[in-house]
């Protein structure tokens, strides 16, 4: 019958349909050819003509570097201790991102986990609350806190009342009063009164481990308290600075001692 297939047609294979593609090769006279993509030459890259982006005017350059300083600052303001005075913290903002005052506040917070740490967190920078940065008028250097109870508060040679006077403080009180007329013993060692009115107490190293002198030394402060002079050297004209002792006369180098009263 038409239109029946016969038993072989099924096991016969079905030829294979050429796709359209095939079929305009094969009418193009190509059949049977292999057929490659042509590929750019290297040359051909370099030779066309890159797209670039017109140059920024220097307003925009400027809004991007003001855009910058104003995340580094939010950056820094994030690592600022507790209890540092403001103006300090604008003049001293760059120190608080370097990796040293990173690995400094880690050991600290690590030390007082572990033991006694003297001054307690927020009277380390007690120095910072008493004048502005650009009122100091006197810097007096030490060394380390007292490393007794009830006696280091972020002043240098100043001890809370009723804590009578270190013997280091008296000698400095016998030095006024052979120097100064008319200096009287206070009969305290707070020296609260004189960080008031701009005299500077600025130990090298700011914490200290109870009953272990020079405990935190090497550990970081020395970089940090060696920016403070050198921002007050570089930033303020006509400052006295006291330096009792060996150590603090070498960390007193590199002040500029023509500009400055050393």
């Amino acid at each position: 019958m038409i239109g029946q297939k016969t038993i072989q047609s099924f096991f016969t294979p079905v030829p294979k349909k050429r796709s359209s593609l095939e079929a305009f090769i094969e009418a193009d006279g190509c059949g049977g050819e292999q057929v490659t993509p042509v590929k750019k030459t290297k040359q051909e890259d370099e030779e066309r003509p890159q797209v670039s982006s017109p140059p920024l005017s220097p307003e925009q350059l400027d809004r991007i570097q003001r855009n910058k300083a104003a995340a580094l600052q939010k950056l820094a303001a994030r690592h600022v201790p507790e209890g540092f005075g403001e103006s300090w913290k604008e003049a001293l903002l760059a120190e608080f991102t370097k990796p040293y005052f990173t690995q400094l506040t880690r050991f600290i917070s690590e030390e007082r986990k572990r033991c006694t740490v003297y001054p307690p967190p927020h009277q380390v920078f007690t120095w910072t609350q008493m004048c502005e940065v650009r009122d100091v008028k006197v810097v007096i250097l030490g060394q380390d806190p007292y490393h007794g109870p009830n006696q280091a508060h972020g002043l240098c040679f100043s001890v809370q009342q009723p804590v009578p006077p270190p013997p280091s403080l008296e000698n400095m009180y016998k030095e006024l009063q052979t120097d100064i007329e008319g200096f009287v013993h206070p009969g305290h060692g707070d020296l609260t009164g004189w960080a008031k009115q701009g005299v500077l107490l600025l130990n090298a190293v700011l914490t200290v481990r109870a009953h272990n002198a020079n405990s935190h030394k090497d550990r970081g402060w020395e970089q940090f308290t060696d920016a403070v002079v050198s921002w007050l050297n570089k930033n303020l004209d006509g400052l006295v600075f006291m330096l009792w002792g060996a150590y603090a006369q070498k960390k007193g180098v590199s002040i500029d001692r023509v500009s400055l009263g050393v």
